[in-house]
């Protein structure tokens, strides 16, 4: 039994399911329901305690509650269901006259309904339009309060009760959503990055080999050429050819293993050195500048890319290079004196445009053009060191747009909140002293101006702390300061006494965010309890005790709920941004082995060749001309094979890359025998065995001694196999034993792994007991 060495390849991207919106969106269904329900039951509990309500007042009074709740919890409190339709609006229509309508039967007592219809509003349309409507309702609100209520205190306070509550069902409900949205949206977010990044690599990768491939194929008809000229001169060329062959494979590595900084002075030399090979005189004036790598990097960049235009002109004779350094910024030139064409060609004009984009995404500028004395000239001018940051990606717009739009939303509207809860408070404390409003601020200075203080610091600690997202809740300093807010809360009893008015619903929803779940809810508990006994303490009868219980169980669980998806919004935020560059990540990956895949073979065969070419040409010129037009029929496929990878995936052709496996292994003196048989598979197979076939290949001519190469594609039973078997010994010996399965492999086995089990397939490679190697991928059709 022959010893094969089994490759498997685990997906990217398998991470642990984040399983917080789920959660998130449980507990914020709990607290929206609890908080909705409550508010509307005070309402109801209002009408239903009224003396001389009777049965059918009551049942009327239920069923105008009912359906607004039902269609607020049931409807627009769904993050399933989109607000952008006609249907939702013509629900809002319904549940605001179900809303307003109790007012002709039971005056302001369920006004609370008409808060659920104004925060809705806030969902439904854009931000203009949904103010606008929300204005219109709490107006309406307001007149129906001011009407009703029997003293302007009473009045104050419900008024500004109802808009606090209206933000509060805006806010919860919208967060909720939010939640949703942002676990939906990471699919597409990691898209855009993705494309951001296909964009950017396909412009690096065009800077990185195009001048290479076109100085090989430039270098080849120039060889061509002089092998009936002058044979030591056409050896000198094909040596170049031949390192530049190498040079660019080992780009081809260095790109998948990342960017890499790039030498101006390196490009400068090689400029000169492709711009002679042409018979165009060159003059370099390169200012030695101190510069960052990204901007050494990028000129290099702009560099490569005006040589190349530069080969693309007719009639240079002449060209100056200049590198300079004026008030803070650099620039480079390129100048010669090609024949002028009316229309750009398109390649040249493409290329400009790209190597436009990336230095202006460096805060530069380039133009490029005739200038005044008809000669074309290539300008690009960049600032110094780290004066100007690169313009923002799809990446660092996609997952930080929460934080810079949304969040600024959020967060005044919330500041709102809480300043709301502040003068409610504040109001009630008014009502207490039993006083008109004047006269309570001239007889009762002391305590209003006392309670005003103490509220106010309750609410800037909750603003500038506890309501912040990227603050540290499970911190020494976080329970410090909830001492703190708790001093502030009950402290005031003490020289209040029966006129004691607080928001100790503060401390009981911010001790479920900073402590842990148990002490947090005992907190809750606790302050609830505590609440309701200081209340009966003072005089407090059954019902107000239950209102006084209800009011905090309400407002602290809107405080944590608030709070809390606030920052889980803020951390699914960053989780996006995570999951974006992992899906950026992957792609490089992706992209560099399918680069790897496309030009590994071509370029190995280009060396070769040229190699073969200089060993025969003192021997056989006629074999050295083919060999050499079979290096640039190789060069431009390369050229082309860059252009796709640029432009995205492409199908392969599996006879195309059988006949090319072949010619290559054919010119390295190795025996082939080829067996194809691949009718009617489908295009991604095909592409996919085309890839192995070609890095199969590139692999025997860089690892083996091979005399004997056999190829074969089969049909068996639901799959197709390829095997690629050589009389190459590889790792020196070969090996006997079962399967064995290995966690890294080599570079090019576990780029075609991963094709391979992307489709369901298995790929195995190994010594066989009669020493010859084995690769074989089986995939199922």
């Amino acid at each position: 039994m022959p010893e094969q060495l089994a490759v498997t390849a685990e997906p990217l991207g398998t991470a642990g399911i984040d399983r917080r919106p789920r959660r998130a969106l449980f507990l914020a269904g709990l607290i929206i329901t609890v908080v909705f329900v409550n508010s509307c039951l005070f309402g109801l509990l209002a009408v239903l305690l009224r003396p001389g309500v009777d049965f059918w007042h009551g049942l009327l009074a239920v069923l105008y509650v009912g359906p607004v709740l039902a269609i607020q919890l049931l409807y627009f409190s769904r993050p399933a269901v989109r607000l952008d339709t006609k249907l939702a609006k013509g629900m809002l229509v319904v549940q605001a006259c179900l809303a307003y309508l109790p007012t002709l039967h039971f005056e302001a007592a369920l006004s609370s309904l008409t808060t659920l219809a104004a925060g809705s509003a806030l969902l439904l349309f854009r931000p203009r339009t949904g103010w606008t409507v929300f204005t219109v309702f709490m107006a309406g609100t307001t007149w129906i309060l001011w009407t009703y209520d029997d003293t302007v205190l009473g009045a104050v306070f419900d008024s500004i009760t109802a808009i606090f509550y209206a933000l509060v069902v805006y806010l919860l409900t919208w967060l909720a959503r939010l939640v949703t949205e942002l676990h939906q949206a990471r699919t597409e977010l990691a898209r855009r990055a993705v494309a951001e990044q296909r964009l950017a690599f396909a412009r690096d990768l065009h800077d990185l080999l195009g001048l290479s491939l076109s100085a090989i194929a430039l270098k080849g008809e120039l060889v061509h050429r002089l092998l009936r000229k002058s044979l030591d001169q056409a050896r000198e060329e094909l040596a170049e050819i031949t390192g530049i062959a190498q040079r660019t494979l080992s780009d081809v590595r260095s790109v998948a293993r990342g960017y890499r900084e790039l030498s101006l002075d390196k490009e400068s030399r090689t400029a000169v050195s492709l711009l002679s090979a042409s018979n165009v005189a060159v003059r370099v004036d390169l200012e030695q500048v101190e510069l960052p790598v990204k901007l050494r990097t990028l000129l290099a960049k702009v560099l490569r890319e005006g040589v190349t235009n530069v080969l693309r002109y007719t009639g240079v004779e002449h060209c100056e290079i200049t590198v300079r350094e004026n008030e803070g910024r650099v620039s480079l030139e390129i100048v010669h004196d090609g024949t002028a064409h009316e229309d750009v060609p398109e390649e040249t004009a493409e290329s400009l445009r790209e190597v436009t984009e990336e230095v202006s995404g460096h805060g530069g500028t380039l133009s490029a053009g005739p200038d005044a004395a008809g000669r074309w000239r290539l300008h690009a001018e960049l600032p110094v060191p780290d004066q100007v940051e690169p313009a923002e990606t799809a990446l660092a717009q996609g997952p930080g747009h929460w934080s810079r739009i949304d969040a600024r939303n959020v967060q005044w509207t919330l500041t709102v909140v809480f300043i709301l809860f502040g003068l409610s408070a504040l109001t009630r404390s008014f009502m207490l002293t039993g006083h008109d409003f004047w006269i309570a601020l001239t007889e009762d200075t002391w305590y209003i101006a006392f309670t005003a203080g103490y509220l106010t610091a309750l609410i800037a600690l909750q603003l500038s702390y506890f309501a912040r997202p990227n603050v540290r809740l499970r911190s020494r300093q976080s329970y410090a300061l909830l001492f703190v807010q708790a001093c502030l809360v009950f402290l005031p009893l003490i020289p209040l006494g029966s006129t004691w008015q607080s928001l100790p619903s503060l401390f009981a929803g911010t001790a479920l965010l900073v402590l842990p779940p148990l002490a947090g809810w005992t907190a809750f508990a606790a302050t609830a309890a505590g609440v309701v006994l200081i209340r009966i303490e003072y005089g407090t009868d059954f019902l107000g005790g239950f209102y006084s219980f209800a009011s905090i169980l309400n407002t602290g669980l809107m405080v944590f709920g608030l709070i809390w998806l606030i920052r889980l919004v803020t951390e699914l935020g960053e989780t996006r941004k995570r999951l974006a560059e992992v899906a950026v990540a992957e792609e490089r990956l992706r992209f560099a082995r399918d680069l790897h895949d496309l030009l590994g073979m071509s370029l190995s065969a280009i060396a070769l060749k040229s190699e073969l070419t200089s060993r025969i040409m003192d021997i056989d010129t006629n074999r050295a001309s083919d060999e050499l037009l079979e290096i640039l029929g190789l060069t431009r496929q390369a050229l082309t094979d860059v252009r796709s990878v640029a432009s995205g995936y492409r199908e392969l052709s599996l006879d195309q890359e059988s006949r090319s496996a072949q010619a290559v292994l054919v010119a390295a003196d190795v025996q082939v025998r080829l067996e194809i048989e691949h009718e009617d598979l489908p295009s991604t197979v095909r592409t996919v065995l085309a890839v192995v076939l070609r890095e199969g290949v590139t692999n025997v001519l860089r690892h083996s001694k091979v005399e004997r190469c056999e190829i074969a594609v089969r049909r068996i039973g639901d799959g197709v196999s390829l095997d690629i078997v050589n009389d190459g010994v590889e790792n020196g010996r070969p090996k006997t034993g079962k399967p064995v399965r290995v966690e890294a492999a080599g570079s090019g086995i576990t780029n075609m792994s991963d094709r391979v089990a992307g489709l369901g397939g298995e790929l195995t490679a190994g010594v066989e007991a009669d020493g010859r190697f084995r690769l074989r991928a089986v995939v199922p059709v």
